[in-house]
């Protein structure tokens, strides 16, 4: 890490540039292009691989650039590239560096968009897709005896939070001459370092807790040196799925609250945890630090934290999960996550309806999944309005 910085400092100061004016908060250089102070030194910009200076905003832009490197020191990766989103960050990593008869390996409990990704778009270019389920390993290594290009995976799943044993499906992985890619969103850089555990490519949908205050969309890539600024790049800068400066600014200043907010949330969740556990209106409830939790060993292991996200499944499928919904009045209905306010969803009718019902029941998501995630609010009101949001489902 920059200067053997520790976290929080990388967080708040890593890649900062000042202008001459000698700012305190970062520049935002909401400019599309750039001027040059010659032909010369724009012939010279352009032939450049990766060029000293900017040459538009598609490509790479100042404050842009400070997002980029401060990521890349908080995860401890070489380098980053920002996307316009968590999924253009998703299918970058991708899609960058396949080719024709190439195949990819991933863990089936994704998120609706990324298999869609995996199961529709990828095939359309002769890119085979096969999915395993991601806590097994002896179907990781049955389908990777075939070899792959990439493996893909969430470290801990979206809705049901299963948690992938990253280490040693790296290894695997790398047994294959696979390169692993990873959704890192629900661990955060804050409790889980996967480069560390063997990933090559991190990517986070910034939109969540990242931004933290449900501002703006923006995602990244992150990973070695070579594949950022090389197949990652290239296929960012021509296809156009830049990060908006803007934005950059905003994520900016949520990385530097980052670490204060997701452990104030992760303690939250586990005082939810705990409150909830034996409720009669939950036929379950899935929280990684729960010592229950099937993957409990996993996440002592290879995670720092347990996460601000929860999964209640309400006995009564859908009434009743809509019902508790409904009945809520600090949480609040949204699709979102990671945010400083409390919000929960039905995946079954939201970011998981398009998967199918079959795709669905083998997920283990059923109509009485909600999955929560928890703000910044005081636990004890949210133990409160959650406790009387089931007490009110549940009544006949």
């Amino acid at each position: 890490m920059e200067n053997g910085w520790g976290r929080r400092t990388a967080a708040v100061q890593a890649g900062t540039m000042r202008s001459g004016w000698g700012e305190t908060a970062e520049a935002i250089f909401l400019t599309q292009g750039f001027v040059y102070a010659s032909a010369a030194e724009a012939e010279a910009r352009f032939a450049a691989d990766d060029p000293e200076g900017f040459i538009y905003a598609r490509y790479g832009n100042p404050t842009v650039a400070m997002f980029e490197d401060r990521i890349a020191a908080l995860e401890g990766a070489e380098a980053g590239f920002a996307t316009a989103s968590g999924m253009a960050a998703v299918t970058a990593a991708l899609m960058c560096d396949l080719r024709q008869g190439d195949r990819v390996v991933a863990s089936r409990a994704l998120f609706g968009s990324c298999l869609w990704v995996l199961t529709e778009l990828l095939p359309r270019f002769g890119v085979q897709t096969v999915l395993v389920d991601g806590t097994d390993l002896d179907a990781w290594k049955a389908a990777l005896e075939g070899g792959a290009r990439a493996v893909f995976l969430e470290t801990v799943s979206n809705p049901m939070l299963e948690v992938i044993d990253l280490a040693a499906v790296a290894r695997l992985a790398h047994g294959a001459g696979a390169r692993v890619i990873v959704d890192n969103v629900f661990a955060t850089p804050v409790f889980q370092r996967a480069l560390d555990l063997g990933a090559d490519v991190v990517v986070y949908s910034a939109t969540k807790h990242i931004d933290g205050q449900g501002r703006c969309l923006g995602g990244v890539v992150l990973g070695a040196r070579d594949f950022v600024k090389g197949p990652l790049q290239g296929f960012l800068k021509h296809t156009g799925a830049a990060m908006s400066p803007f934005n950059a600014w905003v994520l900016l200043k949520g990385l530097e609250t980052l670490d204060l907010r997701v452990r104030a949330q992760a303690a939250t969740a586990a005082e939810i945890a705990a409150a909830l556990r034996g409720h009669p209106g939950l036929a379950r409830l899935i929280w990684p630090g729960a010592p229950d939790h099937p993957q409990a060993r996993i996440v002592a292991e290879q995670t720092t934290g347990a996460g601000t996200i929860l999964t209640l499944d309400l006995r009564g499928g859908k009434p009743a999960a809509f019902g508790f919904l409904d009945a809520l009045r600090i949480v609040r209905i949204s699709n979102n996550l990671g945010d400083a306010k409390s919000l929960a969803t039905h995946p079954a009718t939201t970011t998981h309806q398009r998967i199918g019902a079959a795709a669905r029941v083998h997920l283990g998501i059923g109509d009485g999944v909600v999955r929560l995630s928890v703000g910044l609010e005081d636990a004890a009101d949210l133990i409160a309005d959650i406790g009387r949001a089931l007490d009110s489902a549940a009544s006949p």
